[in-house]
């Protein structure tokens, strides 16, 4: 008779320490979005763009963002690949070493002015790199959160390296009105912009030190000891859960492309066309952006009571709800106003995004989990990096009339309540 073998069934990393090394990293993927999301709306544009104009450079500036997130499911497929073959750990070394030491390159870019067309060649090839490590960061991370914990707190820690997008908004943010505090106007635009994306190289060196000393998932470990890897897991998850991918991508969508909407283009919004500061903008995005690090975690104990697509439901639900009231009260460009928006219109969106991993990892079984999760949300990523680009020309169609961003928002929100309540039925099911 032969001997089954061994089946690792916990690992010698704390949880805690894990879901640190997991946050590290989305929040080092965050702070590029949002370092290039802020200064795309103010400095990309005349930097790498200027013959083509203020509204010319605005679009190409979001046309940046947008070619990160185009090939992101490329990426998806190559590091789901590696992360259900050799591991989450060693996969996630991988990928947040790429992103961060793209990320700092675009601060060395030389601008129009120094090398013409030259940098904006390059800043596009940086993006489509980032892209490419972006696909496989997020998935890999919310596996590594969950698959060293428990059942019970499962959801919970799927929302821990969700902190990551309020960790780079607010120090993205932090690091501007700093800057903008202590430099002129003309030396912020000359060399000052370049500081937020060399600090990317630090942040790597943290976030690589905390993965490198943690262990492999022990649900990893099972499926190896198993023999139960697939040669081509992205094949076998179409064949398997197609439904289920359908179902993921858009329960994502709202809470990826809120934070495109909100910390992109409403930036450029309200700059141009609703008269704020931008430093007043900057300040309310951040002030919303804290409020995350006390709700994000509420979520995602609340997904553990009640499931995580519950909470995704209810997230969509709200968010449909307060959308046109919340742009209509935009218009009158008050501060509180501005920032009462920000706090409302992230909080209910932030439920959606809380507890968006939970729902995933429960959507999909562990021997193809990282390249579905990988790959559905790469897909709902990269419709979400349109989403400053649509919204921009349907501004432009409509004279930028105010309701303009409440059918981007409301359309994502939609479509998210729909597949969160198939998420929950599905969950219903297998339960």
């Amino acid at each position: 008779m032969t001997t089954a073998p061994a089946v690792p069934e916990s690992t010698a990393t704390p949880t805690r320490r894990v879901a640190w090394a997991s946050m590290v990293g989305t929040s080092l993927e965050s702070l590029d979005f949002y370092v290039f999301a802020y200064f795309s709306a103010y400095f990309i544009g005349p930097l790498f763009f200027d013959p083509l104009g203020h509204f010319g450079g605005t679009l190409a500036s979001f046309a940046t963002i947008a070619v990160a997130f185009v090939v992101r499911p490329i990426g998806a497929v190559l590091f789901g690949h590696m992360g259900d073959r050799l591991g989450r750990r060693a996969t996630l070394l991988w990928t947040v070493g790429i992103m961060g030491v793209a990320t700092g390159l675009i601060g060395v870019l030389p601008t129009y002015a120094v090398a013409g067309w030259l940098g904006a060649v390059l800043l596009v090839l940086l993006r489509v790199v980032q892209g490419l490590s972006l696909g496989g960061e997020w998935g890999g991370s919310i596996l590594l959160a969950t698959e060293h914990s428990g059942r019970v707190r499962r959801a919970f820690y799927a929302a821990i390296p969700q902190l990551g997008s309020p960790v780079g908004s607010t120090l993205s943010a932090v690091l501007f009105l700093v800057m903008a505090a202590v430099m002129p106007a003309a030396q912020l635009a000359a060399w000052g912009w370049r500081i937020p994306f060399l600090l990317a190289l630090p942040l790597l060196a943290v976030s690589l030190y905390l993965r490198w000393s943690i262990d492999e998932t022990p649900v990893f470990q099972r499926v190896v000891a198993q023999e139960r890897r697939d040669r081509v897991p992205f094949a076998t998850m179409w064949a398997k859960r197609p439904g289920a991918i359908v179902i993921a991508i858009g329960a994502a969508l709202l809470g990826i492309g809120s934070y495109s909407l909100m910390n992109t283009y409403t930036i450029n919004y309200g700059v141009d066309h609703l008269g704020f500061a931008f430093q007043d903008l900057l300040i309310a995005t951040t002030i919303g952006a804290l409020v995350q690090f006390v709700t994000i975690p509420l979520f995602g104990a609340w997904a553990s009571r009640i499931g995580s697509a519950q909470v995704v439901l209810w997230g969509a639900l709200g968010t449909l709800v307060i959308t046109f009231p919340m742009y209509w009260m935009l218009q009158f460009a008050t501060f509180p106003i501005l920032v009462g928006t920000m706090i409302i219109g992230g909080i209910l969106p932030t439920m959606s995004w809380a507890a968006l991993g939970g729902l995933m990892n429960d959507l999909f079984p562990d021997h193809f989990r990282y390249s579905a999760l990988s790959v559905s949300y790469a897909i709902a990523a990269t419709v979400s990096g349109f989403v400053p680009l649509i919204t921009v020309a349907l501004g432009q169609a409509t004279g930028y009339a105010w309701w303009h961003p409440g059918i981007i928002l409301g359309a994502m929100s939609a479509v998210t309540l729909v597949t969160a309540w198939a998420a929950s039925r599905l969950a219903r099911a297998a339960g």
